[in-house]
């Protein structure tokens, strides 16, 4: 039971709010010194457990590559990209943005698209870019709506376009328990089939959703303005 301890480690720091790293480092240090292994043998079993999982952390290798990247300009060329179509709005753009990363994710294309190598240094800059084309200097809460609106087509491009493929871990995780544990012949394309109106559902009603940001940006930054108007008439009163 005293190896048990470790889940304490891990509450107590979560809790206090320290760095998830160095509480997960801490308690797996600890439960293995417990459980009677030596200094030796814990390291020895950090270091297999990171050549069993380095696949996991690959993306790593991404993110350097990245932060080269927008810091020689690859934000600024996105923004300058997005205001040569003068009729892709925000809106449109992170609409067609959600059925390309739901297409890619349907093809077993998960790893094209994502957060750190897509959403951020080019999709949420060519979203911003055509509400700057559009409406100037976007205040700081309009920006990031538009970031969040980024990531969530990211997201949800993702999590309803993957089930569609074949080969997708949940598919075949749940072809395997339920042709296992019930004795059926359950094949994955049978829920790859079942998961295509799902998708086109999530499509429809997030891409609806994005579609509407237009609007709400240009009645939103409408009354920013007139209430800056307002506020300098009366000072200048």
């Amino acid at each position: 039971m005293i190896v048990l301890l470790g889940v304490l480690v891990v509450v107590i720091g979560f809790a206090t709010k320290r760095n998830p790293l160095l509480v997960v480092g801490v308690a797996g240090i600890a439960t293995g010194l417990l459980g009677g292994l030596s200094p030796g043998k814990v390291l020895a079993a950090f270091g297999q457990g990171f050549a069993d999982s380095r696949a996991v952390t690959i993306f790593a290798i991404t993110l350097p590559v990245i932060g080269l990247l927008e810091r020689y300009g690859l934000q600024e060329q996105a923004r300058n990209l997005i205001a040569r179509f003068g009729k892709l709005t925000t809106g449109r753009f992170l609409a067609l943005y959600l059925g390309m990363r739901q297409i890619g994710a349907a093809l077993g294309l998960t790893d094209v698209f994502g957060h750190a190598q897509t959403v951020r240094p080019l999709a949420a800059p060519m979203a911003e870019g055509a509400a700057e084309r559009k409406h100037g200097a976007l205040p700081q809460k309009a920006r990031e709506r538009i970031r969040s609106l980024a990531a969530s087509a990211d997201n949800v491009g993702r999590f309803f376009g993957e089930d569609v493929f074949l080969a997708v871990g949940s598919i075949l995780l749940i072809t395997g328990f339920v042709n296992t544990t019930y004795g059926t012949h359950l094949e994955p394309l049978h829920l790859a089939l079942w998961a295509i109106p799902t998708a086109v559902c999530a499509f429809v009603f997030h891409g609806w959703r994005l579609l509407r940001l237009d609007r709400q940006l240009e009645r939103e930054l409408r009354a920013a303005d007139a209430a800056n108007d307002a506020t300098a008439a009366e000072a200048a009163k």
